[in-house]
């Protein structure tokens, strides 16, 4: 663009009216600009370069495109000039995350203009009136230590010359803002700003942010975060057929999670079968709520109720169902809750289905809870910062507006950014409430403690404390799983995956007490298996949440939590003796069976023992249950559905992982059992989970890039 297309572009736009006093700061300093850049053209930055992040080698070909005529220093005054009246209105429209809160990611307000003018509208001076500023330029002297900088890292220059020059190429004249980058901002370390600048607009505890430079109101939308191909699971190998000779005894904690379910559901709809690994069966049969009978009392949380069933799989076996219910919690009996909001506002977060959908999430869940309970809010990116402190819910309209004015963007200090809540949450503690934070992320950490067991022993610790932890996972591509088990099996809460709006509403209002109303803790489940009437057995899922057998008895190790209303199943594939085998029969078993008739549980298939505690106490109780081989439990319609609804579960994880022990059954027979025990679908969850099975036989096996 040459100076008469500058003056023409310049003549046609709607420049806002300024006072003579900004007007001669506006020349003032585009005058001291061009001097400076005059003396140091072979090693300095321009004053464009510096706003937009670029050095002068870099910059000089945009210049000579822009100004080809090369009347750089007749032009350049006019040019300089003719920028800052351009770029006043709006020099101010991009946030820098780094600057008050520390690299979080927030964006204070959504700000379309800023004007210069001191009669009115939206000024400098009550925008931001503790930001340090001086003669030096526009960002004062923080431009000078280096923060500035830090935003625009030489990795991040060079990605934005890119998208200047592209845009350039297609005919147009905006110049793009620079994309949130997650493996950036941890070159330098965050930037903090005074208590007293985190404030906007007198709502307190809103971060307020330093903004990105803009030269043109023809801005290029930030492109979402994309990744693929780098979800991450644990990588465990299927139940194995056992023995009862050469091992009788199996133990395991329960697991309430369900985000496996979740994110298998959002694979199948995109038209691909998910990794072997994201497929954990009893999150999937667990997924799905079941009409157990409730206890009698409280004086049990819980009640345990056991039925055996032929099995679909193999000829002459049978299922052993194992299904617990816990007492629900009536509205005036629920404790007040002390939450933290944990939100990853990072640039792997800056997706529609992520960052967006947790703050629907959140919003959900705030209208469930009561006006007397509490909400904080923390978030991480580069670095981690308090955006809300311990807020009733009663202000509702400070909760929201927090929960609106956050923006993705930068790397990814996920360890700090628990450390922080962590903290916040103990400092607003009740002993006679629910304390937990909650976090909100795809898991991708990468700045600080990025180790899954370095954060699993933090977390250990700090669940001491009496703070639980719960994890909701957001995204796919980069989707960290093995993270977000670690976190939420140790800290004492649950894992969720959200990857729609209405799975939000059943985790945050359908479920919220089971999710935030522990009534039973460290719950673990024994089965031992009666060697004069089974021979084999398998346990279908929890491969994840094996137990050694000694564990069962000590109180010091941790497992699963079941909350309010909760319902909880495990199916035991059981092969009586006498039926067909797959592990042949030992030598010398025949020599104990003469042992075998003189007990008295000869009626048993095994004996079932769950140990569990009391929210608050650390030692554990015991319930036990003899699994009678002879007498059958009593069959209701109800609970004859209940087990073939979690069997059809069972037998599509098993399809997805590979068939090893499904036997012969096709995806259609996993339909046909389905429908015949959808039973009262007042949700649509199960008629959902039969489209999935058919959606699933014309699933590809790997996603096109």
């Amino acid at each position: 663009m040459d100076e008469r297309q500058l003056k023409k572009a310049l003549e046609n736009l709607d420049i806002p009216a300024a006072d003579e006093n900004a007007k001669k700061r506006a020349v003032n300093l585009a005058l001291a600009e061009f001097d400076e850049t005059r003396k140091k053209t072979s090693q300095g930055i321009s004053f464009l370069s510096r706003l937009m992040g670029t050095s002068t080698k870099d910059t000089r070909r945009e210049k000579m495109e822009m100004i080809s005529n090369k009347r750089l220093i007749k032009g350049g005054v006019m040019t300089a000039v003719g920028l800052m009246l351009f770029t006043a209105p709006i020099v101010y429209e991009r946030t820098m995350e780094t600057v008050g809160n520390n690299g979080a990611g927030v964006t204070a307000a959504k700000l379309n203009t800023v004007d210069f003018n001191t009669g009115g509208g939206n000024n400098f001076s009550s925008i931001a009136p503790n930001i340090t500023r001086s003669e030096s330029g526009i960002f004062g002297k923080k431009e000078k230590s280096g923060e500035v900088s830090q935003m625009y890292g030489d990795a991040m220059r060079k990605q934005n010359i890119q998208r200047q020059e592209q845009a350039i190429r297609q005919g147009g004249n905006a110049i793009p803002t620079p994309l949130a980058r997650p493996d950036i901002a941890a070159a330098s370390p965050p930037v903090s700003a005074p208590a007293e600048s985190r404030m906007f607009s007198g709502e307190p505890g809103i971060a307020a942010t330093m903004p990105y430079p803009v030269v043109s109101d023809d801005i290029m939308p930030v492109d979402e975060y994309k990744d693929i191909g780098r979800d991450n699971f644990a990588d465990f190998e299927e139940n194995q057929i056992k023995a009862v000779s050469a091992e009788p005894v199996s133990t395991f904690s329960i697991d309430v999670d369900t985000s496996s379910y979740s994110f298998i559901r959002r694979q199948i709809n995109a038209g691909v079968l998910p990794q072997k690994d994201a497929v954990r069966i009893e999150e999937m049969i667990n997924y799905f709520d079941y009409d157990y009978a409730p206890p009698e009392t409280r004086d049990e949380p819980f009640r345990s109720t056991v039925t055996v069933t032929p099995s679909p799989w193999k000829d002459g076996s049978k299922l052993l169902h194992i299904g617990i219910r816990g007492y629900d919690i009536v509205q005036a009996e629920k404790p007040r809750s002390n939450l933290v909001f944990l939100i990853d506002t990072s640039g792997s977060m800056n997706a529609q289905d992520k960052l967006p959908l947790a703050i629907q999430s959140f919003k959900l869940l705030l209208e469930s809870l009561q006006p007397d309970d509490t909400i904080g809010i923390v978030v991480y990116a580069g670095g981690a910062g308090t955006v809300l402190e311990p807020t009733k819910v009663s202000e509702k309209k400070k909760i929201l507006t927090a929960l609106d004015n956050l923006s993705a963007g930068g790397s990814t200090a996920g360890a700090e950014g628990i450390r922080q809540a962590y903290q916040l949450a103990e400092a607003g503690f009740d002993k006679d409430a629910v304390n937990r934070v909650i976090l909100a992320t795809d898991g991708d950490f990468n700045v600080g403690i990025t180790d899954p067991e370095e954060l699993k022993d933090f977390v250990e610790r700090k669940r001491e404390t009496g703070v639980f932890l719960s994890v909701l996972g957001f995204g796919e591509g980069n989707y960290n799983d093995l993270m977000m088990q670690e976190l939420a099996q140790n800290g004492n809460g649950v894992a969720a995956y959200v990857d729609t709006l209405n799975e939000a509403r059943k985790v945050m209002v359908e479920e919220a007490g089971s999710t935030l109303f522990p009534i039973a803790k460290d719950v673990k489940i024994q089965v031992e298996f009666n060697p004069a009437t089974v021979a084999e057995y398998r346990l279908v899922g929890y491969e994840t949440r094996h137990l050694n057998r000694e564990d069962f008895n000590n109180d010091a190790v941790d497992a699963g939590d079941i909350g309010a209303g909760h319902t909880v199943t495990a199916i035991y594939e059981i092969t009586p003796v006498g039926a067909p085998r797959a592990v042949d029969e030992s030598r010398y078993a025949a020599q104990t069976e003469e042992h075998k008739a003189d007990t008295d549980f000869g009626d048993e298939y095994a004996f079932l023992k769950i140990r569990y505690k009391l929210p608050g106490e650390d030692t554990s109780k015991l319930i036990t249950t003899p699994v009678s081989s002879l007498t059958k439990t009593e069959m209701t319609a109800i609970l004859a559905q209940e087990t073939a609804w979690a069997a059809s579960v069972a037998s599509f994880g098993q399809l997805l992982k590979g068939g090893k022990y499904s036997g012969g059954m096709t995806y259609d027979d996993v339909i046909t059992m389905a429908q015949q025990a959808r039973g009262d679908d007042e949700f649509g969850y199960r008629a959902e989970f039969i489209n999935l099975v058919r959606l699933a036989k014309s699933a590809a096996a790997l996603r096109k890039n």
